[in-house]
């Protein structure tokens, strides 16, 4: 888990873990809740003055080890906590600590399936949902982001995004590929019913050579032995020389060629998706 991400999640830590808490350790419920309200509170005033918010072991400290102790008692206090919140954001913390503090101490079964909650994107989603219920919008975007890298297949984490993106004000047609936004200088734009976007940045983010032939204005792809050439203005293309019909040409907006999305990403072998709702095109490799 990235230091960008814990030092997020600090935030909404203490939230999630009363739930794991309280039913972990039921006889001890009231202090704690006391506990993590005050590491909470401290946390988000600190962050709203524009300070610095508490290194990951304070965190770690303030949260967890008053309740479930240090050393291997530590360690087996938190396994059991985990169990009650491993489909929540604080699974994922939970999972960090222990994998970060008592590594030694974890079976090769149990530091597995810890790594695999991390990297968890339905963790990862409700953790942006929380940000997004306590108003840190962008932090929630950000999280989020983390959430459709972890799995680049769910489409519902892209329309989550989507919709955080339109809080704070980002509209239009939305490209990821492979999880990743590629840098375009156009935007992706409809025509006669086809989703043209820049080849260019989708050959790159697919690891593709490029090659553009002035003489006779075609673009050319190649990738793991699968070459497409486009032709400026035709409905003509050939995939390994083979002539293909396209629905709407390619052409060249502000300098920058731009194609059929889904021609070309399948013609390479990659999946593509459009989410409608938030206007989001997916591409990723279908391996």
């Amino acid at each position: 888990m990235n230091k960008t991400w814990k030092i997020t999640a600090s935030c909404i830590v203490a939230t999630s873990l009363m739930a794991g808490t309280a039913m972990a350790k039921q006889d001890n419920g009231s202090s704690t809740e006391k506990k993590a309200e005050a590491a909470l509170t401290s946390t988000v005033e600190t962050k709203e003055k524009g300070g610095n918010v508490k290194s990951d072991s304070d965190s770690q400290a303030t949260v967890t080890s008053s309740t479930y102790g240090s050393g291997s008692n530590g360690s087996n206090g938190l396994l059991k906590a985990i169990e009650n919140v491993k489909d929540k954001p604080a699974g994922a913390i939970l999972a960090d600590i222990l994998l970060t503090k008592y590594d030694a101490k974890l079976t090769p079964e149990v530091r597995a399936e810890l790594e695999s909650l991390i990297e968890k994107d339905a963790a990862l989603s409700a953790a942006a949902d929380l940000l997004d219920q306590q108003g840190s919008v962008t932090d929630a975007v950000y999280v989020q982001k983390e959430a459709v890298k972890a799995n680049v297949k769910n489409i519902d984490s892209y329309k989550k995004l989507g919709k955080l993106y339109e809080k704070v004000g980002k509209t239009g047609i939305k490209l990821y590929v492979n999880g990743d936004e590629p840098s375009i200088e156009v935007a992706p734009f409809i025509r006669d019913g086809s989703t043209l976007v820049p080849f260019r940045a989708i050959s790159e983010a697919l690891k593709a050579e490029v090659s553009w032939n002035a003489e006779e204005r075609s673009v050319t792809v190649t990738r793991d032995g699968i070459a497409v050439k486009l032709l400026i203005g035709s409905t003509t293309a050939y995939v390994d020389g083979k002539e293909v019909t396209l629905e709407v040409p390619a052409s060249i907006v502000e300098g920058n060629t731009v194609v059929p999305v889904r021609f070309v990403s399948e013609a390479l072998k990659a999946a593509v998706k459009w989410e409608d709702e938030t206007q989001s095109v997916v591409i990723y490799e279908d391996q």
